[in-house]
């Protein structure tokens, strides 16, 4: 079924866990609660027991419910559309801020945030609460209520925070979008969703360049009828765009004004309350509906269990709320009591090290970045990094795409001194958080997880849906969790065809992965990237960590182009370091290279050159449309593109 791969097999342990952390875990103290012998056991238990476990982190995490459910699960449908908490009533806004206001919490921060410009403000509990409350009345005010869907398309400032709360909190449902994203792609989310209204700012800052906002929002308003309301914060101070009266309001006129004091609606504990619009290879935008009790409770849970958050820990994962890891943020944090950082700006301005700085200046715990995110600032070398006191660091956190041996190796001696986890992490806007991470109680290898999540019955399968270990197969899940999409929003047809059909009974995820002889575990790309050659698969992260181990090669990414005898062969596309020619040498450096180490049979057609591989804005290579662009078929759904240049460099380099 598969050839055996040079990485991810293979690779020494490098990181053993402390005892005492373990001792002081938040999973430790769940397992002696509930009189549970070691790690292992706990997930014996969970995947056995299902409803005994989410009942259990319920309790765990401390949710209150205005009535309690009666069911935690309810399977009659099928575990394709579970129903949880059967019954509960339950605004999740409650558990985030109104019950700490009676507690010692509501004097902790919950929110810190800086600018690119540098500005820096910070929100307690009882402070975020307020400002909750005023935009919660000020949506009331306007007619917004229960049911009614709101866009948020903003910059990561407060304001974004306190909006985001504001419609859940009087029963709406939040609609996040890309700050980045044109006109097209606003239309498209708002008017599936039926919105109401939005929330914009004027503009944003990037790099030190303004980019307005307000004007993409003015156009999507013309194409979309039903936004009745654009409510806008003044962040830029750009002046100039129109003005509709009635429908435009300044945020820092309406929203000042209201009482600091808002009921929390009354909501079902399945009551929608989110809907995070992802993009497929064709077709309109898929809208992920999530509730009450579903993806705040995942990512709490993954939070406090899998990465050890305590209430006195700073978590800051380095996104965009459009990205589904800006709400897991957001809920995330609050559910935990502890302090989240915004920050609203590029990763390396005013310099390479302003992660770093971010680091040192809100003493931040856990940090979020991506693969590709340090990929780009590693050629910096390590003097960005020393220069600041990293010491508050309990673990780094990554998502977004595979990583290379070099760049996660880079990132645990330089930034971690080797002493700390990297809390690898993979799962997607469906699953509420991951299905994977990393965690502080077992060894780590580079570029692995630790293992699922406890309460994720994953498995490796073969496309019988067997088990497989030591080779590649498929990420599935056998059993529903409560952080679970509860389908496509007005397309459950879409839903059961990309995630139950495949193999019925398990959710097949899309994910190309490994699990080795330690049973530690490896994200290898998406299942629809596979390279099939002479009936061979290959995961293109197993072929760009090899390319990305040569000195003049900054990234790569790799497809597979058709071919009449073995169905398919390699094609490479590298961008190369400042001061690196492209040449026919180095072309033929790579190619040698790859084919050293994975056989002749695995040989690349080619290499090309290119300036910019296409992106997501979260930073993911869009392996697909590398493909379409190469091969000259159709690109399918462009909205999360970050620059369409970088597809005119591939169709350049063919």
């Amino acid at each position: 079924m598969s050839t055996e791969p040079t990485f991810p097999f293979g690779q020494p342990t490098v990181w053993q866990p402390n005892p005492r952390w373990i001792a002081e875990s938040n999973l430790q103290d769940f397992m002696n609660r509930h009189s549970i012998d070691d790690y292992d056991a706990l997930h014996t238990r969970a995947r056995s027991d299902l409803a005994w476990f989410w009942d259990a982190a319920l309790a765990d995490l401390g949710i209150e419910f205005y009535e309690p459910y009666s069911q935690i699960v309810d399977l009659r449908d099928g575990v394709e559309f579970p129903r949880w908490c059967v019954g509960g009533k339950l605004n999740i806004i409650h558990n985030c801020l109104d019950k700490w206001q009676a507690t010692p919490t509501r004097d902790r921060i919950a929110l810190r945030w800086e600018g690119e410009e540098g500005a820096v403000r910070t929100f307690t509990y009882a402070e975020l609460h307020a400002e909750v409350n005023r935009c919660a009345n000020a949506l009331r005010s306007l007619g917004l209520g229960k049911g009614d869907a709101v866009g948020l398309y903003m910059p990561m400032i407060p304001e974004l925070a306190i909006a985001f709360l504001a419609v859940i909190k009087i029963g709406g449902i939040v609609l996040p979008l890309f700050s980045g994203y044109g006109h097209g792609a606003v239309v498209a989310r708002l008017a599936d969703a039926g919105a109401k209204a939005i929330v914009t700012a004027d503009g944003l800052f990037r790099r030190g360049a303004v980019t307005p906002m307000k004007p993409t929002v003015d156009a999507a308003c013309a194409d979309v009828a039903s936004v009745a309301h654009v409510i806008v914060v003044k962040r830029t101070g750009l002046t100039d765009a129109p003005w509709t009266p009635d429908r435009d309001h300044w945020w820092s006129e309406l929203i000042p004004r209201q009482s600091a004091a808002a009921v929390t609606e009354i909501t079902d504990a399945e009551d929608v309350l989110m809907l995070i619009y992802t993009s497929g290879t064709t077709g309109k935008p898929k809208g992920a509906v999530h509730t009450h009790c579903g993806f705040p409770i995942k990512a709490a849970q993954d939070m406090r269990h899998s990465m050890d958050l305590k209430p006195e820990d700073t978590i800051f994962w380095f996104t965009d709320m459009g990205w589904m890891m800006g709400p897991w943020l957001v809920f995330g944090a609050l559910l935990n009591g502890a302090t989240m950082v915004f920050y609203d700006g590029a990763p390396d301005f005013p310099d390479v090290g302003r992660v770093w700085a971010l680091v040192e200046r809100h003493r931040i715990t856990h940090l979020g970045v991506s693969p590709t995110l340090i990929r780009s600032l590693k050629p910096h070398g390590v003097e960005p990094v020393q220069r600041h006191d990293l010491t508050s660091l309990r673990a780094v956190g990554s998502t977004g795409s595979p990583w290379d041996p070099e760049s996660w190796l880079w990132t645990f001696r330089t930034v971690l001194k080797g002493e700390k986890p990297i809390l690898n992490y993979s799962g997607g806007t469906e699953i509420s958080g991951g299905i994977l991470c990393g965690d502080f109680f077992r060894p780590l290898k580079p570029c692995a997880f630790s293992g699922p999540v406890v309460g994720m019955d994953a498995d490796v399968v073969d496309e019988q849906g067997n088990p497989v270990r030591g080779a590649v197969g498929e990420l599935v899940i056998r059993q529903p969790w409560i952080g679970m999409t509860r389908g496509f929003w007005r397309d459950r047809e879409r839903y059961l065809d990309v995630y139950w059909r495949k193999l019925p009974g398990m959710w097949v995820h899309g994910d190309f992965a490994a699990i080795d002889e330690d049973g530690l575990w490896y994200i290898l790309g998406r299942s629809d990237d596979t390279i099939k050659v002479g009936g061979k698969r290959l995961g293109p992260a197993e072929v760009e960590a090899i390319l990305n181990k040569h000195p003049a090669v900054k990234e790569s990414a790799v497809i597979g182009a058709p071919h009449p005898v073995k169905d398919q062969e390699v094609v490479g596309f590298c961008v190369l370091r400042e001061q690196v020619q492209p040449s026919e040498t180095l072309r033929t450096e790579l190619i040698d290279l790859v084919t050293a180490e994975l056989g002749k049979p695995l040989k690349p057609r080619t290499v090309r050159f290119v300036a910019a591989l296409p992106k997501t804005r979260n930073a993911k290579v869009m392996h697909r449309l590398i493909r379409a662009a190469y091969l000259g078929e159709p690109l399918g759904d462009l909205s999360s593109l970050e620059t369409a240049e970088t597809i005119e460099a591939i169709r350049r380099s063919v």
